[in-house]
């Protein structure tokens, strides 16, 4: 009996050594060591995707590890940073957020995460907006669709890719500023929102210039303003919204990287130095710059910023959503 219990304290000796030797191994491996998921929480072609994208190849070459786009579209986003959320925290899987990380507290009164359940990595860009309109739309300029808007307030219809989406958040603005509420109709997605607008069935909407910029252009869509505080290169021609008769109007889309709370260190600090990486990358550059949008400079760069500037946010559109009274229940 005695000769059985030595053996089985031997067999339980070696299984620890060998879990110990594995968690030893596992310590020794350098971050990463596989595949990153890189989850973008709304659809493939969207503004958000395209920034995605853009920075997801230069940061797979600087980490020499594979980054996967995965698209986990609906409720505004929601659902995405719920699965990042819920994900390991392990720096496998990161989150590729907008300025919906900052409203949905507000919108969602039964959001099923707490911005506290993520890590900061870093600020990536922030996407100015056009406000734009099906080609035949009467109104020349944004001063004449001011008018226009309020003289025909049940008429005029107004896209929008979703509750929470960017789309959403500057119609509620733009209807603020305007003093008038307007007919909205919500789509799947901008790219249903976009269709449709091109196709004559929505009269105007409010879009990232990483989705309209190509449209703009291509003489498709009436442009009539864009929302930031100068005019972009790459649509010199169009004035700003403060220019145009709304003064003080403006909105930029910022994105930004997360991963799941308690994500090592080690593995924050490598996501954001090739966050910086991607950001200087001659490619990334030139491409945001077509789109109508740069880099965040990299004094902006750092996790503590991004802490500091997503409070501010969410500061600012709580008050904002609670007076528009639009709540996702």
């Amino acid at each position: 009996m005695a000769s059985n219990f030595r053996k089985t304290l031997l067999t339980v000796s070696l299984f620890f050594n060998v879990l110990l030797a594995d968690a030893g191994h596992a310590a020794d491996v350098p971050y990463p060591s596989k595949p990153v998921t890189m989850v973008v929480p709304f659809t493939a072609g969207g503004p958000t995707d395209t920034v995605a994208r853009l920075i997801a190849q230069s940061m797979s070459a600087e980490l020499k590890q594979t980054i996967v786009i995965e698209n986990v579209g609906g409720a505004g986003g929601t659902l995405g940073a719920g699965r990042v959320a819920r994900a390991a925290a392990d720096g496998y899987t990161v989150l590729l957020h907008h300025i919906g990380q900052a409203t949905a507290p507000s919108l969602y009164r039964k959001l099923p995460y707490k911005v506290e359940d993520f890590e900061a990595i870093g600020l990536v860009t922030a996407v100015p907006m056009t406000i734009v309109a099906r080609k035949d739309f009467p109104p020349k300029n944004l001063k004449e669709l001011i008018d226009f808007a309020k003289k025909n307030k049940d008429k005029v219809t107004y896209a929008n890719a979703g509750l929470g989406s960017a789309s959403h958040l500057c119609g509620m603005l733009l209807m603020k500023a305007m003093d008038t509420v307007l007919t909205t109709v919500p789509y799947k997605g901008t790219g249903p929102a976009m269709n449709d607008l091109l196709g004559g069935r929505v009269d105007f909407m409010c879009d990232q210039t990483t989705n309209t910029t190509s449209q703009i252009k291509a003489g498709k869509i009436k442009a009539y303003a864009v929302t930031s505080k100068k005019k972009i290169a790459s649509l010199p021609q169009l004035p700003t919204a403060a220019e145009s008769g709304l003064p003080g109007f403006e909105i930029s889309v910022w994105h930004a990287l997360y991963a799941p709370r308690n994500t090592p260190k080690v593995a924050i600090d490598r996501l954001n130095q090739a966050l910086k990486v991607a950001l200087k990358d001659k490619t990334v550059i030139s491409r945001f710059a077509e789109l109508g949008t740069e880099p965040e400079p990299e004094e902006r760069l750092k996790p503590e910023v991004l802490n500091t500037y997503l409070k501010e946010e969410r500061a600012r559109w709580d008050e904002v959503i609670r007076k528009a009274g639009q709540f996702a229940e």
